[in-house]
C-alpha cells in the first residue's frame, strides 16, 4: 500500500511575508476616511491576519458599517498596500526543501484569493503550490481560517472522514486563528514566531509546535508526521 501524499497548507501573512507596513497605512487611510480614531500599531498587528469583520466591531465599529470601512482599506490596498509587503528571510530556501522532501504544498490564507495569489507571483512563488486557496470578498462567503481550510483540503480530494489523509495533511501558521482552523478541520498546525502572533498565543491555541525560523519548518513537519506512524 503506498504511503498517503503528506500536504502541507501555507498561510501567508506573518508566515510567508511581512505584510505589515501595507495593511497599517491602508487601515489608517480607511479609519481616517471613515471618520473613526487611528488604531495604534498593537492593535493594527492584532488584526492581521483573522477577517476584518470580527476585529473591526472590537474597535466600535458598528456591524452595519464594517462593510464600508473594509471597502475603503481595498481602495488603497489593492493599489498600492500589497505589494508593500516584504518576504521573510528563508522562505525560498523553506519552500524548496519542503517540495525536495516529496510534500505537496498549497496556500490557505484568510486574504482574498485574487490579492493573495497577486502577492505569491510577485515574489515568484506561484510554482511551488499545488492549490492557492484564499478567502472570497463577500462577507457572507469563505471568510474565516476553518472555512479556508476546508475548501482547500476539497480541493486537494481529501475527505474530512479519512483519517488517515487528514493526518498527512499540517496547517502552518502565525496567529491563533490558523491553529483554531486547524483543528476545526481535525488537522495539525504548526506555529511560528517570526509573524503577528506570540509564542504564548501559538501554543496556548494547540499548535503541536512553535518554530523559530523557516528553516526550521520542514524538520517540524517531518516530526509531526512521524508522530502519527508511530
Amino acid at each position: 500500500m503506498n504511503a498517503p501524499t503528506t500536504h502541507v497548507l501555507l498561510d501567508l501573512d506573518g508566515t510567508i511575508s511581512d505584510s505589515e507596513p501595507g495593511i497599517a497605512k491602508s487601515l489608517i487611510h480607511a479609519f481616517d476616511e471613515c471618520g473613526y480614531e487611528t488604531p495604534d500599531r498593537d492593535t493594527i498587528r492584532s488584526m492581521i491576519g483573522p477577517p476584518f469583520e470580527v476585529s473591526f466591531p472590537k474597535l466600535g465599529i458598528h456591524i452595519d458599517d464594517v462593510a464600508r470601512v473594509i471597502s475603503a482599506y481595498g481602495d488603497r490596498y489593492n493599489d498600492v498596500g500589497l505589494f508593500e509587503n516584504e518576504m521573510y528571510d528563508g522562505v525560498p530556501e523553506m519552500m524548496e526543501t519542503l517540495r525536495s522532501a516529496g510534500h505537496t504544498i498549497s496556500l490557505a490564507t484568510a486574504k482574498p484569493q485574487d490579492t493573495a495569489i497577486r502577492i505569491i507571483e510577485h515574489f515568484g512563488l506561484g510554482d511551488f503550490f499545488a492549490r492557492k486557496v484564499g478567502a472570497t470578498r463577500d462577507i457572507g462567503g469563505r471568510r474565516t481560517k476553518g472555512e479556508v481550510i476546508t475548501h482547500a483540503l476539497q480541493l486537494l480530494a481529501i475527505s474530512p472522514h479519512d483519517r488517515i489523509a487528514l493526518d498527512h495533511v499540517i496547517m502552518i501558521g502565525d496567529r491563533d486563528h490558523d491553529v483554531e482552523g486547524a483543528h476545526l478541520n481535525a488537522i495539525d498546525c504548526i506555529g511560528v514566531s517570526w509573524g503577528f502572533g506570540s509564542r504564548d498565543e501559538l501554543s496556548g491555541a494547540g499548535a503541536v509546535t512553535v518554530v523559530d525560523h523557516p528553516r526550521d519548518v520542514a524538520g517540524a513537519v517531518a516530526v509531526a508526521y512521524r508522530s502519527h506512524e508511530s
